[in-house]
């Protein structure tokens, strides 16, 4: 079992490193439930961080994780499924 939890300062690191996108994680921290669209992160680069923690945790997350619309969200379900290895 993973003890991992992804945390909005991981979460901004991907963003930079899988999407060419800089977000301060304080901003993603004040504002969880930010669109991914205004912070300028688009379903493709949602999908690039979907693989890369697919790839660190070796977990595959659901499908519907390059679906979800904000931070908060995204955090969620990744935390979930690595707490439950689904």
């Amino acid at each position: 079992m993973i003890t991992t939890a992804l945390t909005f300062d991981e979460l901004s690191a991907l963003m930079k490193q899988a999407a060419g996108v800089t977000v301060d994680a304080r901003e993603l921290e004040k504002a969880p439930d930010a669109p991914f669209t205004t912070l300028g992160l688009d379903s493709l680069g949602l999908l690039g961080i979907v693989g890369e923690l697919e790839n660190r945790y070796s977990v595959a997350l659901p499908t519907d994780a390059e679906r979800c619309k904000t931070p908060a969200e995204f955090v969620g379900l990744v935390n979930n499924a690595l707490a439950t290895g689904v």
